[in-house]
C-alpha cells in the first residue's frame, strides 16, 4: 500500500469522513469530515480516506457481517473504528525503527472509540449533527476543535506517543474503583441520595462522587459512567486541575510544560476546517466560533475552582438552538441532556448531572440547586473527604507484592492494575512478552464472539519470557486478569500457585481452579 510520508513530528494520520458522502465529481472533500494532521494537502487527504474506503469495501466481500477492523502493513497499521452507520474513523500510525512502535491494535482502536465517546457525550451524534447542518460544516468544526484538543493529551513533546507495549497493564475506557469499608460505603449512599433529592423540580439528579481520581459512587449506567469517569481524570479531579499535570493516573500521562506549549497551537496552525467544504479558504476559525459557538471541553485551563467550592468554566454548548453557560452533557443510556456541576473539597471530586428539562428558570435554576446542595449535604462531604482521606494507601494502595497485574470486569466496565510506578520497574522483556501475548487473547476473543457470541469465553494461558519472567492470562466469567511475574521459581506449578494465591485473596477466587 502506497502512503505518504508522514511529518517527522506526527507520525500519525486520523481521518473522520462519512462514506455517503462525495460521490459526485468536484465533490469529494465532502466526504471528509476531520483529518489530523489538517495542514497535509487535499489530494494526500483523499487519497488516504479513498485507500481507507476501499479496504473497508473490499474486506466486506469476505467478512460482510463484521466490519474490517486491522490491517498491517510493512511501513503501517490501519486501524478502523465504525463509530456510527456510515461514518467511519481511521488511525494510521507510523512503524519506526526505535523498538517502540509495537502496539496493540485493539489499544489503538479504544483510543478512537474513546474520543467518538466523549465527543458524543458533549455534542451529540455526528449524525444528528449532521442532520442540523447537512453541509457538514458544523460536524467539521466540532470535531475539529474537539480532537485536537483530545490529541493534547498525547503529545510527549512535539511528538504524538500512541499507547505501546509498555501499556499493556491498562485498559482504556474503564473505570477505576476505590475500595470502601462497609460503613463508609453506607455514608457515600447516603450522600449520594442527598445529592439526588438537589434538583427543584421532580425529576431526580444523577451523579458521581470520586475520591483523588478513583470511583467511588455512581448512580449512572456503566457506559455513562465510564465516559464521564473518563473526563473527571483528564480535567477535573485536583491532579487534572493542578499546574502539575502528571499523575499518577493511567489516564493522566504527565505531559511538559512544552509539549502542552506545542498541542495548544495546533488549532491557530492548522488549517480550518471550513476549507474541507468544497476546498473553500474564504472563512476562518473565529467566524465558526461565533457562527456556532463550538464548546472546547477538552481544552486544557477551561475548569477552575471556584471560592464556593464549585468549579467553573468558559464552555458555552448550544442544545436545541439555546446556548447554555452551564455545560450539558448528553446520556447516552437515559437519551437525557444534563446540566454538568462539579463541586470539590479536598480530594474528593462530586459530579452532579441535573436534568435540563427540570430547569426552566435556566441558569438562575442551577444557582439555586447548588444553594441546595451546600445546604443539604456539605456537613455529609466534609465528613465522608476525613473518612476516605484516613483510610486512603496512597498511590501504591492497591500494589500487591511480587505482582505486576491487570484485572478488568468487561461486563461493569471496571479495571483495577498495578500503579505505574510498579510496572514502571518490569523488564522490557516482560511488557513485550505480555503486550504480545495480549494481542493473541484479543483475537482469541473475536474470533469466539464472531463464531458462538452467546458462549462463555474461558481462556488460560501461561508462557515464559526470554528473561525467564511467567507471563499470564486467565479469562473467565466476563473477567480477564493479566499478570507478570519477574521473581517468581522456575516451575510453572510455583507460578500457577501463585495466581492461585492472587485470585483468591483479591478477586474472590474467580480465576481459581476449583
Amino acid at each position: 500500500m502506497g502512503l505518504p510520508a508522514m511529518a517527522a513530528n506526527e507520525g500519525i494520520q486520523l481521518c473522520v469522513f462519512d462514506s455517503r458522502r462525495g460521490h459526485q465529481e468536484g465533490q469529494e472533500l465532502d466526504k471528509i469530515l476531520f483529518f489530523f494532521p489538517s495542514d497535509f494537502p487535499y489530494s494526500v487527504q483523499l487519497s488516504v480516506v479513498g485507500l481507507s474506503e476501499g479496504i473497508i469495501t473490499f474486506t466486506r466481500i469476505f467478512s460482510p457481517d463484521a466490519a474490517c477492523e486491522v490491517i498491517e502493513e510493512e511501513r503501517h497499521s490501519h486501524v478502523f473504528y465504525q463509530a456510527e452507520p456510515d461514518i467511519w474513523m481511521v488511525m494510521i500510525v507510523e512503524k519506526n525503527k526505535d523498538n517502540e512502535s509495537d502496539w496493540r491494535c485493539d489499544a489503538l482502536i479504544d483510543v478512537l472509540k474513546e474520543a467518538h465517546s466523549l465527543f458524543t457525550m458533549f455534542n451529540g451524534s455526528l449524525q444528528a449533527l449532521l442532520d442540523k447542518q447537512p453541509s457538514g460544516e458544523l460536524a467539521r468544526s466540532r470535531l475539529y476543535t474537539f480532537i485536537n484538543d483530545y490529541l493534547s493529551d498525547f503529545y510527549v513533546g512535539k511528538k504524538i506517543q500512541v499507547p505501546s507495549f509498555r501499556d499493556c497493564l491498562k485498559e482504556r475506557r474503564t473505570v477505576q474503583m476505590l475500595t470502601v469499608s462497609h460503613e463508609v460505603a453506607i455514608e457515600v449512599q447516603s450522600l449520594a441520595t442527598v445529592i439526588g433529592t438537589s434538583s427543584l423540580g421532580s425529576i431526580a439528579c444523577k451523579s458521581l462522587v470520586l475520591f483523588q481520581d478513583l470511583l467511588v459512587a455512581t448512580t449512572l449506567s456503566p457506559g455513562d459512567t465510564a465516559n464521564m469517569f473518563t473526563y473527571a481524570v483528564l480535567r477535573l479531579t485536583p491532579h487534572a486541575l493542578s499546574s502539575n499535570t502528571s499523575s499518577w493516573s493511567y489516564l493522566r500521562r504527565g505531559v511538559s510544560g512544552s509539549s502542552i506549549t506545542a498541542s495548544s497551537g495546533l488549532l491557530n496552525s492548522r488549517s480550518s476546517p471550513e476549507e474541507y467544504h468544497h476546498g473553500s479558504h474564504d472563512s476562518s476559525m473565529g467566524e465558526q466560533s461565533n457562527r456556532y459557538h463550538m464548546p472546547r471541553p477538552l481544552q486544557r485551563d477551561n475548569w477552575s475552582k471556584g471560592k464556593d467550592g464549585f468549579l467553573v468554566c468558559d464552555i458555552q454548548l448550544n442544545v436545541g438552538g439555546l446556548v447554555y453557560l452551564a455545560p450539558v452533557v448528553w446520556l447516552q443510556q437515559s437519551e437525557e441532556h444534563m446540566y454538568l456541576c462539579i463541586y470539590q473539597h479536598r480530594n474528593l471530586t462530586i459530579i452532579v448531572l441535573i436534568p435540563v428539562c427540570s430547569q426552566t428558570d435556566g441558569e438562575q435554576g442551577i444557582t439555586l440547586v447548588k444553594k441546595q446542595l451546600l445546604e443539604n449535604a456539605s456537613e455529609k462531604i466534609v465528613h465522608v473527604e476525613e473518612k476516605l482521606s484516613r483510610g486512603w494507601g496512597g498511590e501504591n494502595a492497591y500494589h500487591v507484592s511480587g505482582y505486576r497485574y491487570l484485572l478488568v470486569d468487561t461486563d461493569k466496565s471496571i479495571s483495577r492494575t498495578s500503579p505505574p510506578g510498579k510496572v514502571m520497574t518490569l523488564a522490557k522483556d516482560s511488557l513485550f512478552t505480555l503486550n504480545k501475548l495480549r494481542e493473541e487473547v484479543d483475537l482469541e476473543i473475536t474470533r469466539a464472539n464472531r463464531e458462538k457470541p452467546d458462549r462463555e469465553k474461558n481462556l488460560e494461558i501461561c508462557i515464559r519470557a526470554k528473561n525467564n519472567s511467567w507471563i499470564i492470562a486467565k479469562i473467565t466469567q466476563g473477567r480477564e486478569l493479566y499478570m507478570v511475574m519477574e521473581k517468581a521459581n522456575e516451575t510453572l506449578l510455583y507460578a500457577s500457585d501463585a495466581v492461585e494465591k492472587f485470585s483468591d485473596r483479591y478477586c474472590d477466587g474467580a480465576f481459581s481452579l476449583d
